[in-house]
């Protein structure tokens, strides 16, 4: 099929038509599994867009913010959505209310779809922002709730519904840097289709068949989930389930009971599954963990999958026996975590894009070539590095239309020639796998004129098993000939044991000394100078990033 000709309304119905009484969509709750077929979900986004179009009077163009963590209600706001003209705005739930009031500023919309526990956030935002007229709640109705329901709809389902260039904004995604300036990258109907286009050549590599389990994980305002984990894996027919919990017993147990073969994750959460495992591991008889190594060691030497699941059985039937892998993005992949779960029979599938693509650029579905690469670019995109400094260019159908109502920023992004800069170091070779090598906004610039990555330097004192949380960054010294001039700052977290175990000037001495004994990996200019320990977890984005702005303030308090 080719996408980009296909229409988006008749590619819904269609897929409607194709899976009408698959479950599409599911999520636990404590009475059990609510669970949406894709004709359940085509309903309730048709009657949705009947009332958006018919009782609140919404025209073509309009903008709906949809406040929610994910769900199954969220997927048919979304697509009541597209049937209704309107242009999705998905917020950040973590967000704080002058972030928000920010982001609602710049798009404002005029109609707010949320979950019940958001309610008081919406309410703040209805009185502050004069466009927004109307709270829907996504959530069966409750005794004390003062909003409409989407459940308590009429069921009116027939209507014509509004068809939209592919030219047109579907939508406004709201990146980092929300406060002050918000940043929202407008992603059109072409640039999905597009998308679909390319992950499904991509996953035609990745999985042997389509009709699978998913479980999904990450946030549903984050257009790596709303694109792979949500809209491709509908595209394909799947059964796409949520957690209201990320521990990783809880979910563990939904992918026992789901029998879950599929995910989209980000590398913190590979890490923190891996941390899981091994201290299970740790926990059980000397034996077991004798055995466990030896296979380990081993399957280094296996190239089957096959059978390296027969040896990790055990840990396979926590996984519900049938989980193949998963793609990984949002963040690079510590290798070291790739290949444990390489190891054990589980295949993880690095990939690289960012907002402003849409998001995907690349999956190195040929994993054989290198787990550290972040694979080809999909078919649709062309790669170049730019000769004098080094920064990743991307050029193809996907790159967003814009920032909205921010046409100089996006001219500073996107060149005439329509080749986006990526803000990101890389290399390109082995038959045109891209390697991301760092982050030019992040560099760190000596005073003589050296360029540090920081990512190289938390490589290296992310080792430490001492250490929970690393982050490296530049800091300007204020004083003496380099005024001005940066320095190599490190911000450690150290494990909760190792905190319990020392008083804080044993602490610094035993941090101190760990950094400096790690240090003696890197070239002499790139040793931390500056060393900060700090007890509290570091400020992170929605998909595990830290926040580097809001660490730099902590570190120069």
């Amino acid at each position: 099929m080719d996408f980009k000709k296909q229409n988006v309304l008749g590619l819904l119905q269609e897929r409607t038509d194709n899976y009408s009484d698959k479950v599409a969509l599911g999520m636990k709750n404590q009475y059990g599994w609510r669970e949406f077929t894709y004709k359940g979900v085509s309903l309730l986004s048709k009657k949705l867009a009947h009332y958006l179009i018919n009782e609140i009077g919404v025209e073509k163009g309009d903008r709906v913010a949809i406040l929610s963590e994910s769900k199954p209600e969220y997927g048919a706001c979304v697509f009541a959505s597209i049937l209704a003209g309107m242009i999705s705005v998905p917020l950040d739930v973590k967000l704080t209310k002058y972030e928000l009031k920010s982001i609602l500023s710049d798009c404002e919309p005029s109609v707010i779809l949320v979950s019940k526990k958001n309610i008081p956030m919406a309410e703040f935002l209805k009185e502050q922002i004069s466009s927004l007229k109307t709270i829907l709640v996504m959530d069966e109705p409750s005794y004390n709730q003062d909003y409409t329901s989407i459940y308590q709809l009429p069921d009116n389902y027939d209507f014509k519904w509004r068809v939209r260039s592919p030219k047109s904004t579907a939508f406004i995604i709201y990146t980092s840097g929300t406060t002050g300036m918000p940043k929202g990258v407008e992603t059109t109907f072409a640039n999905m289709m597009s998308q679909l286009d390319d992950l499904k050549s991509a996953l035609d590599v990745i999985l042997p068949f389509k009709n699978i389990n998913i479980l999904s994980i990450l946030p549903m305002n984050h257009l790596f989930e709303m694109t792979v984990g949500f809209s491709t894996f509908l595209n394909f027919g799947c059964s796409v389930y949520y957690t209201p919990s990320l521990k990783p017993k809880d979910i563990l147990s939904i992918m026992r009971e789901k029998r879950i073969q599929f995910m989209i994750v980000v590398p913190a959460f590979l890490k923190l599954l891996k941390t899981t495992i091994e201290g299970e591991l740790a926990s059980s008889s000397k034996i077991e963990q004798i055995k466990f190594k030896l296979k380990f060691a081993v399957a280094k030497y296996i190239p089957s999958y096959r059978i390296k699941k027969m040896m990790f059985r055990k840990t396979h039937d926590k996984f519900g026996g049938r989980f193949i892998g998963c793609i990984s993005g949002g963040a690079p992949l510590d290798i070291s975590v790739g290949e444990f779960f390489e190891r054990i029979g589980i295949k993880v599938y690095q990939g690289y894009g960012l907002s402003e693509v849409s998001p995907v650029a690349s999956i190195n579905v040929d994993r054989r070539g290198d787990i550290a690469s972040v694979g080809r670019p999909l078919k649709s995109f062309e790669a170049r590095i730019d000769e004098e400094t080094g920064e990743l260019m991307l050029k193809g159908p996907a790159v967003m239309k814009g920032y909205h109502n921010q046409p100089e920023m996006t001219a500073e992004i996107i060149g005439e020639d329509g080749w986006l800069h990526t803000g990101d170091i890389a290399e390109i070779k082995n038959g045109g796998h891209i390697y991301i090598t760092g982050r030019i906004k992040n560099m760190i610039v000596l005073s003589g004129g050296k360029k540090v990555f920081p990512e190289e330097v938390e490589a290296v004192l992310e080792k430490s098993p001492l250490f929970a949380e690393v982050c490296v960054l530049g800091l300007s010294r204020t004083f003496g000939s380099k005024d001005g001039t940066e320095e190599i700052a490190a911000v450690i977290v150290p494990r909760n044991e190792i905190i319990d175990k020392y008083n804080d000037d044993e602490l610094e001495k035993v941090v101190r000394a760990e950094v400096k004994q790690l240090s003696t990996h890197l070239t002499a200019y790139k040793r931390p100078v500056n060393i900060i320990i700090t007890k509290e977890p570091l400020p992170r984005t929605a998909t595990n990033k830290v926040k580097r702005k809001e660490v730099k303030t902590l570190a120069q308090v």
